[in-house]
């Protein structure tokens, strides 16, 4: 009798798991790592090779999470989809959320946006303007609300976008604008979050632990140029990702 009660939630827990198998991560530059053998461009998710498996997801944290699942749980058949796209902001999310997301309706979504809205912002408008966080915030509820019309089953997981002081932007007089204004678009989508009962993954602040925990000399071993991620600060979000999802 106890073999065959563990036997029935074995196949129960697979089937929880394999039933709830799409999981796909939008973003910039971040989550994009040159996947689809890109170049390193901004090419569009249409153009780009969907099945070379040497360049499939990249090379960031969204491939380690993908590697992570499917390495360890075949048996639940997970399909995994990159569509960061460098360059990109909030509104070039929204430009193709229909063909990137909704087309694809995944079950698991995660979204890291934010960095770029602040760099094109600063770069345009500089300190003689303010970003318009309410429309930021109205356009990134927009999105997740046509997602959860189409499946209202989704789990979402929102991303806090980061910036760090290290390799060019020790080289810019406007980080502390860059730094006050991206930490407000994560409290954003940390508040967002909350409303839509997301999982909510706080990159800033782990970043943020990390530079200071970090030996001056050291500086740029998790953030190399302010922006991107290393190799080891991509394997920090990859754990962080994964310890939530679970």
């Amino acid at each position: 009798m106890k073999r065959i009660f563990s036997t029935l939630l074995l196949i129960v827990t697979v089937f929880s798991l394999s039933s709830q198998n799409k999981v796909l991560f939008i973003g910039d530059s971040i989550t994009d790592g040159n996947w689809g053998n890109a170049g390193g461009s901004a090419k569009p998710s249409d153009e780009r090779s969907h099945w070379d498996m040497n360049h499939i997801y990249g090379s960031g944290y969204m491939y380690l999470c993908a590697t992570h699942y499917q390495g360890n749980y075949p048996e639940c058949n997970y399909e995994f989809y990159n569509r960061g796209i460098s360059g990109n902001t909030l509104e070039d999310l929204q430009k193709r959320w229909q063909k990137d997301v909704l087309d694809i309706n995944p079950d698991v979504l995660s979204i890291l946006i934010g960095t770029n809205d602040i760099a094109q912002f600063i770069d345009n408008k500089g300190a003689d303007g303010w970003f318009d966080f309410e429309g930021w915030e109205a356009r990134y509820r927009a999105l997740l609300e046509a997602s959860i019309n189409q499946n209202p089953e989704v789990k979402l997981i929102l991303c806090a976008p980061f910036v760090a002081y290290t390799g060019n932007m020790k080289k810019r007089d406007d980080f502390d604008l860059r730094q006050t204004l991206v930490s407000r678009c994560a409290e954003i989508v940390g508040k967002i979050a909350t409303d839509y009962h997301a999982t909510y993954l706080p990159f800033n602040e782990l970043f943020a632990a990390l530079q200071e925990s970090t030996p001056p000399e050291q500086e740029s071993y998790w953030i190399w140029d302010g922006i991107h991620p290393t190799p080891a600060g991509h394997k920090r979000m990859a754990d962080l990702w994964i310890e939530n999802f679970r």
